[in-house]
C-alpha cells in the first residue's frame, strides 16, 4: 500500500510539473496566484466538474447555447437592472487552471487525467451577447447568453451565476433608492454588513451603476475608482472628555471635506456646538462642509438641527443622515419634507434585505444545432437563441418588450448585443463612468409607475409566436424521443 502511494505521488509530481512547464512560471508564482479564493477557477460547484468529466468520456463537446435570465419578479420589484457584466467578462478571459489548483484536483482522486489534462489547457473560447450593464430588464428576459463548446459554457455557470445574480439584485435595489430620493446624496455604507468582502466590494460597483454618489469602502475607489466618503464613528467623540474637543481636534486632523457626526449625545446641543466652533475653524481656513445624523427621529431632528445651523450662520452646512434607511424610509422622508441633503445607506442595500435573491438560472437553450427546454413544474423554459426587442412611445418611455428567437426579428432596439467572440471582448471595454450614464438614461425612460414605485406596476413582456411554436416543436420531439426509447 506505501508503494503504490509512493508511486502515485510520483506520478502526480510528473505530471504537476508537466503542466508547470506548459503554463509558465515558477511554483511560487502558481500557488500565490491562487491565494485569491475570489479569482480560482475552483471557486465553483463540484457537479460542474463531474459534468465535464462525463462530457469528455461521451465525447459530448460540441456547441452549446446557455443564457442567464431571472424567471418572475419578486415582490417589491417592477423592474431589475442587469449588472456584473464586466467582471463577468473578466472572469471568461482570464480563466486559467494553475498548476498548484490542477496538482490538487488530481490528489483529491475524484477525477480522471482526461479532465485534468482538459483543465491545465483550458480557454474560454466561446461567444458572449448580453444587454449593456445599467440596462433595466424583465422576468424571462436572457441578459448574457454563451456560445461555446458544452464542457466550456458548463463549467463558467457557477461564477457566471454569481457575479450576474448579485450584482443585478444591488443595482436594482440601489435604483429604487435613487428614485425614491430624487436630487439626494446616496452613498454606499454597506460593507461591514455584506455577506462577505467580494460581495462589499462589488455592491460599491453596482450601486454607483445605480446612480449613488459613492461608497465608504476605500477598495472601491482603487479598484474601481468609485468616489470615496467618510466621516467618523461614535467611539471617536466617546474617546475624548469634550465633544467640542473631539470635533476640533477632528477637524484640524483632516480639514477637507469636513463632516462631523452630531448625535452621539444630545443632538441640538452638539448642533449648537458646530456653529460656535465654526469661526474658530474657520480663522484656521477649515470649513465645516456637513454635519451627520445617525438615530433618532430624523425628520424632527433634521429640521431642529437645520434650524440651529441657519440661524448661527451656517446655512451652506450640509445634513447628512444613516441608520436603518432603505427606500421606503427615503420615501417617506421626502414627503415630510426633512431637510436632509444626503444619506448612507448600509445593510438595507448591501444585503438588498427585502429581497435578499432573485429566482434566477443559467439554463441550457440549444446543443448541437437543436433547440433545448427545461420542462420542470415552475421552472420550465423558453428553448433556443433569444432576443429581447425593446419598443418606446412617443413620450421616449419604455412602452413594451418583445421576446422572441434570435433570427425572429420583431420591433424595437434589440437589447443583446455581441460583446465577446472567440473568448476575447469585442470593442473597448467601457468606462464606469459610461455604464453609469446608461443606466441613468434606462431609468429616466422607465415608464412612470415604475419610476413612482408604485407595488402593482407592471410592464408588458411579449413572448412571440415564432418562440411559442418553437416550443411546442421541443415538447413534440422529446414525446417522440421518450416513446422510443
Amino acid at each position: 500500500m506505501g508503494i503504490m502511494g509512493a508511486a502515485h505521488d510520483s506520478t502526480v509530481i510528473d505530471r504537476a510539473s508537466e503542466r508547470r512547464a506548459i503554463l509558465g512560471g515558477s511554483d511560487i508564482t502558481r500557488k500565490a496566484a491562487t491565494m485569491d479564493a475570489a479569482t480560482s477557477p475552483l471557486l465553483t460547484d463540484l457537479y460542474q466538474l463531474n459534468m465535464i468529466q462525463a462530457y469528455l468520456g461521451h465525447g459530448e463537446t460540441k456547441t452549446a447555447v446557455f443564457e442567464f435570465f431571472v424567471r418572475r419578479l419578486p415582490p417589491r420589484r417592477g423592474f431589475l437592472v442587469a449588472a456584473g457584466l464586466e467582471p463577468a467578462l473578466d472572469f471568461l478571459e482570464n480563466l486559467r487552471f494553475s498548476a498548484d489548483e490542477l496538482e490538487w484536483l488530481e490528489r483529491c482522486g475524484r477525477f480522471g487525467a482526461d479532465l485534468i489534462d482538459y483543465l491545465a489547457k483550458f480557454r474560454f473560447s466561446g461567444d458572449v451577447h448580453a444587454m449593456p450593464e445599467g440596462t433595466v430588464f424583465f422576468a424571462n428576459e436572457p441578459i448574457l447568453r454563451v456560445t461555446a463548446p458544452l464542457p466550456e459554457a458548463q463549467l463558467v455557470e457557477t461564477r457566471l451565476t454569481s457575479l450576474l445574480h448579485f450584482q443585478s439584485l444591488i443595482a436594482a435595489k440601489a435604483a429604487r433608492m435613487v428614485l425614491a430620493a430624487p436630487g439626494k446624496v446616496l452613498v454606499d455604507f454597506g460593507l461591514r454588513r455584506a455577506h462577505g468582502a467580494d460581495a462589499g466590494l462589488m455592491a460599491a460597483r453596482a450601486s454607483y451603476i445605480a446612480g449613488f454618489a459613492g461608497t465608504a469602502t476605500v477598495l472601491a475607489e482603487k479598484v474601481f475608482g468609485i468616489p470615496t466618503y467618510g466621516t467618523m464613528a461614535h467611539s471617536f467623540i466617546q474617546a475624548f472628555d469634550s465633544e467640542t474637543e473631539a470635533f476640533e481636534v477632528f477637524a484640524r486632523a483632516r480639514p477637507d471635506n469636513l463632516v462631523l457626526l452630531i448625535d452621539t449625545y444630545d443632538t441640538e446641543a452638539a448642533a449648537r456646538k458646530v456653529v460656535a466652533l465654526a469661526p474658530r475653524l474657520k480663522a484656521a481656513g477649515i470649513r465645516v462642509r456637513g454635519v451627520r445624523l445617525d438615530s433618532g427621529d430624523l425628520v424632527a431632528l433634521s429640521k431642529s438641527v437645520r434650524r440651529i445651523l441657519d440661524q448661527g450662520g451656517l446655512s451652506d452646512v450640509t445634513i447628512f443622515a444613516s441608520g436603518g434607511i432603505d427606500e421606503d424610509a427615503l420615501a417617506a422622508l421626502a414627503r415630510e419634507q426633512a431637510p436632509i441633503d444626503g444619506f448612507g445607506i448600509g445593510t438595507s442595500l448591501a444585503t438588498s434585505s427585502d429581497v435578499p435573491a432573485l429566482d434566477c438560472a443559467y439554463k441550457l437553450q440549444e446543443y448541437a444545432g437543436l433547440a433545448r427546454r427545461k420542462h420542470s413544474a415552475g421552472k420550465s423554459t423558453w428553448p433556443g437563441r433569444k432576443q429581447v426587442w425593446r419598443r418606446y412611445g412617443p413620450d421616449g418611455r419604455m412602452a413594451g418588450d418583445i421576446l422572441s428567437l434570435e433570427d425572429d426579428a420583431q420591433p424595437g432596439e434589440p437589447l443583446l448585443q455581441p460583446v465577446m467572440r472567440g473568448g476575447r471582448r469585442i470593442g473597448p471595454r467601457p468606462t464606469l463612468e459610461e455604464i453609469r450614464a446608461h443606466a441613468r438614461r434606462e431609468l429616466a425612460r422607465l415608464p412612470e409607475p415604475l419610476r413612482r414605485l408604485e407595488p402593482a406596476a407592471s410592464y408588458p413582456v411579449q413572448v412571440a409566436d415564432a418562440l411559442v411554436c418553437l416550443s411546442a416543436e421541443v415538447d413534440r420531439r422529446l414525446a417522440r424521443q421518450e416513446a422510443q426509447a
